[in-house]
């Protein structure tokens, strides 16, 4: 009997055994996520930190410790808490074996983030430096590592330094790239810790996050509209919840277990959003619809787990079920809860009540007004996208609740021949491509009637499926690719209008992006460089020597397919499109999409900046 091709070199020399290290190094990406270059909130070096800082929180849940200190310094980080500090004589076993560590004790952790005893041990693995130091009753024991593989194996010496951990590491370029740890992204995680541990102090880089009133500070701090009425904030043995409306279309959440924020939801999400629409509709004593009950909500929502399952090990989604071994379920304990305490806050606080009530009424009557319209719009957009007019489709796409299909993307593009020249160049198992047909139209002030009478905003919508919620959008990255122009220019301020206005949680959630793309490209006969700025053109035509070929490149179209593949390849160039936290969407966007007026036209001079100016 012949053997089949592909069974003659599958033999024991096939089978191999990894160390832990480099296996962790080989499949990093079933540790840490995606990697990234700290471009991203998401991005792997940040889970490298947090993983860190988890075990540092675990602590002060316990009771130890009430400060925490982060350093930054040349990519390199380091993190302090004043903890019990690791047992001395485990010190090497904690940051180097797997499924090592004192989580598995729940008399030690109760309610922890970490289960596995992985996190620690994957950023030793991908740092090319890192150093443990345990302090413990006067004595100190530290070990340093490169790339998971022990260095130095310090002898255990007095000290006079607090209990507790220090954790130093940097993470490895040859995993990571040319990294860069963003400000923005540390602080945010930081200050949702602060929150969820109020007494608890974080010094990052001379900077102090500390909260006093837990969710109601994030509530407040991180709200981009105004609230209709004062946050409702409870607590409970294992939860604590802040809750109001704003003027806003969508929802906004931002949930927890065990201090880690879960960005994707999971179990408990869907039991506060069931559990709210339940007592609202109680309380008043109507069946009102669900998508009017939420329309506009933001809340936060915050639970402690005994023994938390995960869909991922980096912690984004909840899995359990249930409370505990020997808890109730999730469902039965947010429900009980809320139909409680939200129920007697209402009794209590008329104001409040009153206000939530006319929200919902708004968004019915706005609901009922555009029924019709809604009805025409998706039958449009139905048969639009089965003849293909407006929508290439990728084959592979993106949901909450799919993290394997992260890289799944959507380009806006402007025009036949930009379009044309994506669809050519892109990866057709994950990148998808929306033609608009001329400007979009302003949407500042306007209401949501017009996302369903407007043609090709209804076909967007449509094309990313996000009409009722985000978790059905269809694609991770929604990226607006226009020329490099002003009307480029001006079409995307349009579109980031449009999903501001309309989608806001898009935007808060880090799913839309610009695309950049080369303003020139400068060749002789051996080389061609790519460049995205008049800094780089200059460099380029230094290297190049004299008298190279300039391009400059003022629209998509210009750009062949066949060079585009270079710009939308997995190393493509994103610019997240991000909201500071004390940014007011209305605010911003009356000042630079409302009517004119004397403080955008003074803006605009003080800002204007002419070609001379670049090219000098």
């Amino acid at each position: 009997m012949e053997s089949s091709p592909n069974n003659q070199n599958y033999s024991e020399d096939s089978i191999r055994t990894l160390d832990w290290q480099e296996h962790i190094r080989k499949r990093p990406g079933m540790y840490i996520g995606k990697l990234g270059d700290g471009t991203y909130a998401d991005d792997g070096i940040y889970v490298l930190l947090k993983e860190v800082m988890d075990n540092s929180i675990d602590e002060y849940m316990m009771g130890n410790g009430k400060k925490i200190d982060v350093k930054l310094v040349d990519g390199r980080v380091s993190i302090r808490d004043y903890g019990r500090g690791i047992p001395l004589g485990k010190v090497i076993d904690v940051a180097s074996k797997m499924n090592t560590g004192a989580k598995y004790d729940s008399k030690a952790f109760k309610k922890s983030v970490g289960l596995n005893g992985v996190g620690i041990k994957a950023v030793n693995a991908l740092s090319i430096d890192f150093k443990v130091k345990a302090f413990r009753d006067g004595e100190c024991k530290q070990v340093d590592f490169s790339c998971g593989n022990l260095t130095t194996d310090y002898p255990q010496e007095t000290t006079k330094e607090a209990n507790g951990t220090y954790i130093e590491f940097l993470p490895d370029a040859e995993i990571f790239g040319k990294f860069t740890f963003q400000d923005e992204y540390i602080e945010t995680l930081l200050r949702n810790y602060s929150y969820l541990n109020t007494g608890l102090t974080i010094n990052y880089n001379g900077t102090a996050f500390q909260s006093k009133n837990g969710l109601l500070d994030l509530l407040t701090e991180n709200m981009t509209s105004p609230q209709l009425y004062p946050i409702i904030h409870l607590f409970g043995e294992d939860v604590e919840i802040a809750l109001t409306h704003g003027n806003q279309y969508g929802e906004e959440y931002y949930t927890f277990v065990n201090g880690q924020h879960t960005t994707q939801g999971g179990t408990h999400l869907l039991a506060f959003r069931e559990a709210i629409v339940k007592t609202v509709r109680d309380y008043y004593s109507k069946n009102f619809d669900v998508l009017d009950i939420r329309s506009g909500l933001i809340a936060a929502v915050s639970i402690k787990v005994e023994e938390p399952v995960f869909e991922s090990q980096t912690k984004t989604k909840l899995g359990s079920k249930d409370m505990g071994p020997n808890g109730p379920s999730v469902r039965n304990f947010l429900f009980d809860f809320i139909t409680q305490k939200l129920d007697n806050y209402l009794h209590k606080n008329a104001e409040a009540s009153d206000a939530m009530l006319r929200k919902i009424i708004d968004s019915e009557k706005e609901r009922k007004a555009i029924s019709g319209i809604q009805k025409l719009a998706r039958e449009r957009a139905k048969k639009v996208s089965l003849h293909n007019k407006k929508l290439r489709d990728c084959r592979i796409h993106y949901t909450s609740k799919d993290e394997l299909k992260l890289d799944s993307s959507i380009f806006i593009t402007e025009g036949d021949s930009a379009s044309g020249s994506i669809t050519k160049a892109r990866n057709v198992n994950s990148q998808a491509v929306f033609s608009l047909k001329g400007k979009p139209l302003n949407t500042f002030g306007l209401t949501r009637k017009i996302v369903y009478e407007n043609e090709e905003f209804n076909l967007l919508q449509a094309a990313l499926d996000i009409e009722e919620s985000l978790e059905t959008l269809r694609y991770n990255h929604v990226i607006i690719a226009t020329d490099a122009d002003v009307d480029g220019m001006h079409i995307r301020l349009l579109l980031i209008t449009f999903f501001l206005q309309f989608f806001p949680e898009l935007v808060k959630n880090g799913h839309l992006y610009i695309l950049q793309t080369p303003l020139f490209r400068v060749r002789n006969k051996s080389k061609t460089i790519y460049c995205y700025s008049e800094e780089e053109r200059q460099k380029a035509v230094k290297e190049l020597g004299v008298n190279p070929e300039i391009t400059r490149f003022k629209g998509l179209g210009e750009i062949s397919p066949d060079e585009f593949k270079y710009f939308i390849n997995k190393d493509m160039r994103l610019e997240p499109v991000r909201m500071k936290r004390d940014y007011s969407i209305k605010d911003l966007l009356d000042f630079y999409m409302g009517k004119n007026t004397p403080e955008r036209q003074n803006f605009i001079i003080d800002n204007l900046m002419i070609e001379e100016d670049l090219i000098n």
